[in-house]
């Protein structure tokens, strides 16, 4: 017998979804702990994917998430609180979405940028805690995220300087990724797809390395 086969596993993210941001903790022990890659593939989130979507959510939506993600945080011991600014420009009375999103744009082609080189999960990580984990106000700002890009093995400037020579490579990971979302079974953030099958939500990943298990998923030594 050879040795085990590296297990893989999508991770279909966003930087504007707390829950996502709760999972990346959980996602990257797993990684160091198991023979499993994670292929963090970054989506656009729904307020940009569905225009309109929470102009025709329940309106007790968002009130309910914005409690469950402070309370799930704490409970998992996540330093937590929502970015300053949101990074999606969106007026939060009218709930109207702005055509012009700076923020989103860059942070998803960054990612995009990283998940071309097969590292996707420790950018999102580092340049997750910059916007959730309450340390920073102002993350577009200084070098907040230059930092955290650096910490994750990347040079920002570097990853800027490539996404602006060519933003459509970067768009084109991003929609590839959207649609491979929309083909897994499930429509929200985070969501893990092994073989096919999909495991909504940050507390999905214990079952998720059950399943892997039944197909020969083993700890790293």
């Amino acid at each position: 017998m050879g040795p085990p086969m590296t297990l893989s596993v999508d991770l279909f993210f966003s930087f504007r979804s707390p829950y996502s941001y709760i999972a990346l903790p959980r996602a990257t022990r797993m990684a160091g702990d198991y023979d499993v890659n994670v292929n963090l593939r970054a989506v656009y989130p729904l307020a940009v994917r569905v225009p309109g979507f929470f102009k025709r959510a329940n309106p007790q939506f968002a009130r309910y998430v914005v409690l469950d993600a402070r309370r799930v945080a704490e409970h998992e011991n996540i330093p937590f609180r929502f970015p300053r600014p949101d990074p999606i420009v969106q007026d939060m009375t009218t709930l109207d979405v702005a055509e012009h999103q700076p923020y989103i744009h860059r942070l998803t082609r960054l990612a995009a940028a990283a998940q071309a080189e097969g590292r996707a999960l420790p950018l999102a990580y580092a340049i997750g805690r910059v916007l959730w984990d309450g340390s920073v106000s102002g993350w577009n700002e200084g070098d907040h995220l230059a930092k955290a890009a650096t910490e994750a093995g990347f040079d920002l400037a570097a990853m800027d300087a490539a996404v602006s020579a060519d933003p459509d490579r970067y768009e084109r990971i991003i929609a590839d990724n959207e649609q491979a979302h929309a083909a897994s079974g499930h429509w929200g953030v985070p969501t893990f797809v092994f073989e096919n099958e999909p495991f909504f939500g940050q507390d999905r990943v214990d079952l998720l390395i059950w399943r892997m298990k039944s197909r020969g998923l083993t700890r790293r030594n």
